[in-house]
């Protein structure tokens, strides 16, 4: 059984959906941005305002390197930070670890549930000088080579409910051959 690894841009229910499959399939769950807050004790706004994006980038690798290396002999789900992907070390992993599955959205819907998220402000910095939505826009365009390199599977959520995606994970899941994608 292999492990599955949620990539995507913010805002496009990464977190929300590692939970759920957890759950239903009763196996481990990591978020990279919660583990790197939690190692670091600061949140991600401070790491990249005291520390920088190229600082943040070295620990996010690093710890999703830890996250890969400690459960390698178990499947677990692993929701990403949006720019785990710049890293090519990190894609290689994650595509060697699992079944990497990009989450997509609009940059509308996107700026839409990051504005509806308490914590995009705390915990998601500003990356650029520019509106959130050009920044959006701008972002999902530079990082589609890399999601699209390191993905398996893509599934669109703008549409979606929460459950339609799990289920439609679940069922690709199930349809596999005991779970080896």
């Amino acid at each position: 059984m292999k492990s599955l690894i949620l990539v995507g841009y913010r805002g496009t229910g990464k977190t929300t959906i590692a939970r759920k499959l957890g759950e239903q399939l009763q196996i481990s769950v990591f978020d990279s941005d919660s583990e790197i807050e939690r190692r670091v004790g600061k949140s991600i706004a401070d790491i990249f305002t005291q520390d920088g994006e190229t600082e943040f980038r070295h620990i996010e690798e690093a710890t999703i390197a830890e996250i890969l290396k400690q459960n390698i002999s178990n499947p677990f789900v692993l929701a990403t930070g949006g720019g785990a992907i710049l890293r090519p070390e990190t894609c290689c992993r994650l595509k060697n670890a699992g079944h990497v599955i990009w989450l997509t959205a609009t940059p509308e819907t996107i700026f839409h549930r990051i504005q509806l998220d308490p914590a995009s402000g705390t915990m998601r910095p500003n990356l650029t000088s520019l509106t959130p939505l050009e920044e959006i826009i701008a972002l999902l365009e530079k990082r589609h080579p890399f999601y699209s390199e390191v993905a398996h599977e893509i599934i669109e959520t703008d549409l979606l409910k929460i459950s339609e995606i799990t289920n439609r994970i679940l069922l690709n899941y199930a349809q596999s051959s005991l779970g080896n994608f």
